[in-house]
């Protein structure tokens, strides 16, 4: 009896969080509708990525300019503000697609100093030590 209190209950709990993050979602999705500003840069429900040319807030409607074809839309058909992936040549990472770094003179030189003090500082622990 009381195991299935807790399954009861733990289904409850799993039911209410699903339910209050769904809210959240369409909260923010709202939200970003509602401020959406000519100038942004949104993808579409179907992957069409344009400027925001006007938004017209009575017939829920906005207006896309995509590659110089304007297209409208509803608000819901707006998916969120599009970023463009960063793009990094080939020439630039090595093999396992890590940066590569620059060696330059001035920045040996920079070590050089750094590499003389540690060496300074063990021969005065080696005296102090005999």
């Amino acid at each position: 009896m009381f195991l299935i209190v807790i399954i009861v209950v733990m289904f409850g709990m799993m039911f209410w969080q699903s339910k209050k993050a769904k809210q959240q979602q369409q909260a923010e999705r709202q939200d970003f509708r509602a401020n959406l500003q000519p100038g942004t840069e949104v993808i579409t429900i179907g992957g069409v990525i344009g400027k925001v040319v006007s938004v017209d807030t009575e017939y829920e409607e906005i207006v896309i300019d995509s590659e110089g074809s304007q297209i409208r839309f509803g608000f819901n058909a707006i998916s969120r503000e599009y970023v463009r992936p960063a793009y990094v040549h080939d020439d630039e990472v090595d093999e396992n697609g890590n940066p590569l770094t620059d060696s330059t003179d001035e920045d040996q030189a920079a070590q050089e100093p750094i590499e003389g003090e540690i060496e300074a500082a063990q021969t005065e622990t080696e005296q102090k030590n005999s």
